[in-house]
């Protein structure tokens, strides 16, 4: 596990799941704050491993008039300041091979969209950097496939890479997750459920994706149930108007009850 790797991690011994959580893009410093301010007090009641999660822009929008980020530098930054505020390490996703090096120079971990997940050239590019590497899992590839993504950030020399499973696709708008494959990605790297992205509802015809926020706590639980190492959460206190993906995000003043729910139940199945 290269948890322990992270700088400002927290609470790696805890033998609780890790979390990446926070809002799906920077909109502002203020915001960012906010969030994180109380998902740390969460978590370090929880004894939760915790990384703060915020894209710095959204390169994979539906529509051109679609939110993609306040400017990259200025969000870069605001990661910046989260992590030097509350001493906690920050994740980003990256997109092009291009904004691997600059992202690095703000972040502890470098995310992979779904979507990109087989572009050798980005894969590279962020092992490269010597962060750890979130894969996210394509939604339209197996669990087993995911060991070719896993092997070319070993093959660039690096051993720190997570895989994040968030979901697959089930017809055009709606996805699934397959528990099954939880312990198949576990035996490449360290497995993570993207709790909230697996509940999107895309291709709408509006090009605004949909969701289901209210069946976050049944994925999440079935996650925890099945050993994931870590969960990935989006959050918001006000989801309705947040500028990105708030169809599936959980509301902050949600999110407490759910760790704590989660947390018990890892603890149950510790015991096993």
């Amino acid at each position: 596990m290269v948890l322990s790797e992270i700088p400002k991690i927290k609470h790696a011994n805890s033998n609780n799941f890790f979390l990446l959580c926070g809002p799906c893009a920077i909109e502002g410093e203020d915001m960012a704050l906010r969030i994180a301010e109380k998902v740390i007090a969460i978590t370090d009641t929880l004894k939760i491993p915790y990384v703060f999660k915020g894209s710095f822009k959204k390169a994979n929008r539906s529509r051109i008039d679609s939110f993609t980020g306040i400017g990259d530098e200025k969000a870069l930054k605001i990661l910046r300041k989260v992590s030097e505020t509350f001493e906690v390490p920050t994740v980003t996703d990256i997109h092009e091979a291009s904004d691997a090096a600059m992202a690095a120079e703000y972040v502890d971990v470098l995310q992979i969209p779904a979507f990109l997940v087989r572009q050798t050239d980005l894969v590279v590019a962020a092992a490269n950097t010597g962060k750890v590497v979130n894969l996210k899992k394509g939604q339209f590839m197996s669990p087993e496939a995911m060991k070719h993504a896993v092997q070319k950030v070993k093959d660039s020399g690096s051993n720190k890479a997570w895989i994040t499973d968030r979901g697959t696709m089930f017809g055009y708008q709606d996805m699934i997750v397959d528990f099954r494959g939880i312990p198949t990605m576990k035996q490449y790297a360290p497995v993570v459920l993207d709790v909230t992205h697996s509940l999107q509802q895309p291709n709408q015809s509006v090009g605004v994706t949909g969701g289901r926020p209210d069946m976050i706590e049944t994925i999440a639980r079935a996650g925890v149930v099945n050993n994931v190492d870590g969960l990935f959460i989006e959050t918001h206190f006000d989801p309705a108007n947040a500028k990105s993906d708030g169809a599936n995000m959980l509301h902050l003043d949600n999110l407490e009850s759910l760790l704590t729910n989660l947390t018990l139940i890892r603890k149950t199945v510790n015991k096993l």
